[in-house]
């Protein structure tokens, strides 16, 4: 699953943290050792706030220079002298900093000192990654960790790029099959899933994560325009075995697939240290508000048992991150068998587009009206955020009967990061908004997102659950 798979990758970062001040220890330790060999002596640290807010920077800086040479993204399309470079890179400017952090608090950083620091915080540097990129590998193998691509053309470029992915299964990419008017591979037979004009409804139809173009540009641009557009529209990546194209919203980075030189279009947040401090945060505050809220849940529990012999827990099918389909988790607040029921109060639906709503829906059971108030009923999906299905703030999950009504591909976008439990459609009015302006704010909180945002809807959505604002 992409989410776990992100979560790996970035999780990844703690042991540059660890690796930094290991390091750090043993270099002190060692220049120690050579002015005083008592180990007794060495082991009496006199720590001082200088030094807590020496060390407190370093790690700051170190972080940042390993963000900057992109040692935070995924690497699997890179080669591992690549890496190494960057690495060595990294530690080197890393190393340097310490020295000059050194002179301006004046703190006594020898050559020595500097030396064994760089050496060790190198190699363990490039072991840690080397070891990672060994777990992925035998991790793919068994099928975790993947990418789903579809490959737009079928000429002989398509075909020599789809052997280079067949013969490479450790860097967890999966064919899921070609698009194009006609099949021209030299040989062999291949999954054919559409012609090009086809593209929309296939990408609405498939799990893809990516979409590789390797059509022939000067016979084929203003198709293949259509089709960036498509995929841009749903924050799918777009790599390109071709020349450069016009795009609107999606972010370019150049690299490399077993020397197949690749444009990458990203339409989403390309920051994999800001997704991994997401995902912290996500299982952190998850981990406290299911401590906190456990009085609420239990009591919810016990109401529903008492008043009914239905299931406790309604789950519901949701189409999550690139249109992956889940099981949400909900207090049930109707009674058994009421979405059979909805198409018989579809007339009284206050919600326009797709999405069915009613403020007083008659399905509703009155314990059930009492926790959708207080929105207790969805304390449950704190789980799902703990499993990776969710975050705390995204794009709200829709049904599957939901997604089904879209008629607008720009819409589909809102399913190219995780969705969540509150966004700012929950602290805009709720359902007192038109589902086109709801849409409109989830691009604008694609498109605008950053971790203070996610704080500020966090704390915005506080006070609306407890007024009750725009519940049903």
């Amino acid at each position: 699953m992409a989410l776990r798979r992100k979560l790996l990758l970035n999780f990844f970062k703690f042991s540059d943290i660890i690796i930094l001040l290991v390091s750090l220890l043993l270099a002190w330790f060692v220049t120690r050792t050579g002015q005083d060999p008592n180990l007794a002596t060495l082991l009496m640290l006199h720590v001082e706030l200088l030094h807590i807010i020496f060390v407190l920077l370093i790690v700051f800086l170190w972080e940042l220079i390993f963000h900057g040479l992109q040692l935070y993204g995924s690497r699997r399309l890179e080669s591992r002298i690549r890496e190494w470079k960057d690495i060595i890179k990294a530690t080197t400017l890393g190393t340097a900093a310490i020295s000059i952090l050194g002179q301006l608090f004046n703190i006594n950083i020898t050559g020595y000192f500097i030396s064994i620091f760089w050496l060790s915080s190198t190699i363990l540097t490039v072991f840690s990654r080397s070891f990672l990129r060994f777990f992925l590998k035998k991790l793919r193998r068994y099928g975790r960790n993947l990418r789903f691509v579809l490959i737009i053309g079928t000429n002989k470029r398509a075909y020599e790029f789809a052997c280079r992915i067949e013969k490479n299964q450790e860097l967890g990419y999966r064919i899921i099959g070609y698009v194009d008017d006609k099949i021209y591979f030299p040989n062999g037979e291949v999954k054919l899933l559409g012609n090009l004009s086809n593209f929309s409804a296939i990408l609405n139809s498939q799990v893809v994560d990516e979409v590789i173009i390797a059509l022939p540009v000067k016979s084929h641009y203003e198709k293949i325009q259509h089709i960036i557009e498509k995929a841009e529209e749903q924050g799918i990546i777009i790599r390109y075995l071709t020349e450069i194209f016009n795009t609107k919203l999606t972010k370019l980075r150049i690299s490399t697939f077993a020397g197949f030189p690749l444009l990458t279009s990203v339409t989403k947040i390309d920051s994999y240290w800001q997704y991994f401090v997401k995902r912290t945060m996500d299982l952190v505050v998850g981990f406290i508000l299911i401590i906190l809220t456990c009085p609420f849940m239990i009591a919810a529990v016990i109401v529903i048992k008492v008043t009914s012999k239905a299931p406790v827990l309604f789950i519901q099918k949701r189409v999550g991150y690139n249109k992956r389909i889940f099981s949400l988790y909900k207090f049930r607040t109707m009674r058994v068998g009421a979405e059979k029921e909805q198409e018989k109060f579809q007339k009284l639906n206050e919600m326009d587009g797709p999405v069915f709503k009613i403020r007083n829906d008659p399905r509703v059971t009155k314990i059930g009206y009492w926790l959708r108030k207080t929105s207790i009923d969805e304390l449950p999906q704190l789980f799902n955020v703990i499993k990776g299905d969710m975050s705390l703030v995204g794009p709200r999950p829709l049904p599957v009967r939901d997604y089904n009504g879209f008629d607008k591909d720009w819409q589909r976008r809102r399913f190219s990061i995780k969705p969540g439990i509150t966004c700012i459609w929950q602290v805009s009015g709720r359902n007192g908004i038109s589902f086109e302006d709801w849409m409109k704010l989830d691009m604008y909180y694609i498109d605008n997102w950053s971790l203070i945002g996610d704080l500020k809807i966090l704390f915005k959505t506080i006070p609306v659950v407890i007024l009750g604002k725009g519940a049903s």
